[in-house]
C-alpha cells in the first residue's frame, strides 16, 4: 500500500513541474529537466495533441472499444511518449491508440514519457516506434521505410541499423510500392501474402500485373502457383510469341475468351484462318473451374 502511496504522489511532483509556468521546462538543459524527461508522468488527456506524423491513420473501432474497456478495468499498463511544445503543451509521438482508449473510457489523464524533440526527431520516433508494431501489413511497413529515407534522409544502410533489419529485408519490402495501387490495396486488405507480392513485383508491366492477381485472387493461388505463373509469363513459349502476328479479328476473339474464362490462353493459327487454342491451368482445382465454364450450357 504505502508504494502504491509514493508513487502516486511522485506522479503528482513530476505534473506539477510541468505545470510550474515560472519554471517552464523547454530544453532537456533547463533546471528540472531530469525530473520529467525520460520519467513517467501524469499529463491531463486535454494537453495533448495528436502526432500530425502519425504513420497509421486509421484505427479500428472495434479494437479501440476492447481497449477502452480494458483501460476501465486496469488503467493504462503501458505510457504513451509524447513531445514538448510548449507551456503544459504536448504532442504525441507513439501510443495513439492508448491516447484515443483513454479517452473513450473518460479518463482526464493519461502517464507518458516526456521527450524533447524536434519535428524530424518526432517523425523518425514516430515511424521507428510504428515499424515495430506486430500487426503491420506489408504495405505499411513499406511505407513508412519509404518515409524514413525520403524525410528525415536515412539511407537503407543506416535505416537497417536504426531498426533491426537486414538491408535486404528492408529493399524487399520498398520493391512492394512498385506495384499497381490496387494491387497494395489488396495486400493491406489481407487478399494477398508478402509472398505474392514480391512475386508480382517482377512483372513491370501494371496491367499485367492486374491481370495476374485478378487470377490469383479468382483461383486462390497460392505463392509457389503464382510463382510458377510468372515464370511462365517471363519466360514465354513460341506460341505466346506468335500472338503479335494474329489478326484483329483473332486478337478480338482471344481478349473475349481470355476474359470469360479467367485465365491465360494461348492461340496458334495459320495463314488459311484455321488453328487451335491451348487453355492451360494451374491445378486440379482449376481445372474442374475450366471445366464447369466451358460446358455450363450443356
Amino acid at each position: 500500500m504505502t508504494n502504491k502511496g509514493n508513487k502516486k504522489a511522485l506522479g503528482r511532483g513530476l505534473s506539477a513541474l510541468l505545470k510550474d509556468p515560472e519554471n517552464d521546462i523547454q530544453s532537456a538543459a533547463d533546471e528540472n529537466a531530469n525530473k520529467v524527461v525520460g520519467n513517467i508522468v501524469e499529463l491531463d488527456l486535454d494537453s495533448i495533441e495528436v502526432n500530425p506524423y502519425q504513420p497509421r491513420s486509421s484505427f479500428s473501432d472495434e479494437t479501440l472499444n476492447e481497449l477502452a474497456s480494458s483501460i476501465k478495468e486496469l488503467g493504462v499498463i503501458q505510457p504513451i511518449t509524447v513531445r514538448k511544445l510548449d507551456f503544459n503543451k504536448f504532442q504525441l509521438v507513439s501510443g495513439e491508440r492508448r491516447f484515443r482508449a483513454s479517452k473513450s473510457a473518460g479518463l482526464s489523464s493519461i502517464p507518458a514519457f516526456v521527450r524533447i524533440a524536434n519535428d524530424q526527431e518526432t517523425l523518425e520516433m514516430a515511424l521507428v516506434e510504428n515499424i515495430q508494431r506486430q500487426d503491420l501489413d506489408p504495405i505499411e511497413i513499406a511505407l513508412s521505410y519509404q518515409r524514413l529515407i525520403d524525410e528525415v534522409q536515412l539511407t537503407q544502410e543506416s535505416l537497417s541499423e536504426r531498426v533491426g533489419k537486414k538491408r535486404s529485408t528492408i529493399a524487399n519490402y520498398l520493391r512492394l510500392l512498385k506495384l499497381d495501387p490496387i494491387i497494395q490495396t489488396g495486400m493491406r486488405d489481407g487478399l494477398l501474402s508478402m509472398g505474392h507480392g514480391r512475386a508480382l513485383v517482377n512483372i513491370e508491366n501494371h496491367e499485367d500485373q492486374l491481370e495476374i492477381y485478378q487470377r490469383i485472387i479468382k483461383n486462390k493461388l497460392s505463392v509457389r502457383a503464382t510463382e510458377k505463373l510468372i515464370r511462365e509469363y517471363k519466360n514465354p513459349t513460341d506460341n505466346d510469341k506468335e500472338k503479335n502476328q494474329l489478326t484483329h479479328d483473332q486478337k478480338r476473339a482471344l481478349k473475349e475468351i481470355k476474359e470469360s474464362l479467367g485465365t491465360k490462353i494461348s492461340i496458334q493459327s495459320s495463314k488459311k484462318g484455321n488453328g487451335r487454342i491451348i487453355i492451360p491451368f494451374s491445378s486440379e482445382e482449376d481445372l474442374k473451374r475450366l471445366e464447369k465454364l466451358l460446358t455450363k450450357d450443356d
